[in-house]
């Protein structure tokens, strides 16, 4: 039972890691032309911060999914809670492709906000199925809520 969980845990990591790659090849497409000569507000964190910050909420990404998922995709609350994660994950990556690869914060800025929504109702969801789950999502949402702010303050700027 604790070998299966094991290998569930490190499938969704890997995956969510994937997932991760796919929105940072969209980020140094932009990173030493375009973002650099925008401007930001006060409170942007150092670039050097971004690529551990979510590896780390990635890994906790993945130990939730698992954890889910280990409950059996057979129960439809299990189903739902992971239908919600797919799709947040979708958005999560096509957030990076919207600001960095177009260069468009102010679309960004709606798709991040649906993302945050989505986030929420995963944890909503997750915490159905596994409580422990739910939780390892929480840093994951303060992040997004984080990101919105800075998306919008960018934009407003720009």
């Amino acid at each position: 039972m604790k070998k299966r969980l094991f290998v569930k845990i490190l499938v969704a990591v890997v995956f969510c890691l994937s997932i991760g790659g796919i929105g940072a090849i969209a980020t140094q497409s932009s990173m030493a032309d375009w973002y650099v000569t925008i401007n930001k507000p006060s409170f942007n964190p150092p670039n050097w911060i971004f690529g551990p910050v979510w590896t780390v909420l990635y890994i906790m990404m993945g130990i939730a999914v698992a954890l889910v998922w280990h409950k059996g995709f057979y129960h439809k609350w299990v189903q739902t809670a992971l239908y919600h994660f797919g799709f947040q994950l979708i958005l999560n990556a096509m957030w990076s492709i919207i600001f960095f690869g177009m260069r468009q914060p102010g679309w960004a800025l709606i798709e991040i906000s649906i993302l945050f929504v989505i986030i929420l109702l995963t944890i909503k969801w997750f915490k159905v199925v596994d409580k422990l789950a739910a939780y390892l999502l929480i840093p994951y949402a303060c992040w997004v809520a984080f990101a919105t702010i800075l998306n919008f303050e960018i934009w407003r700027l720009n």
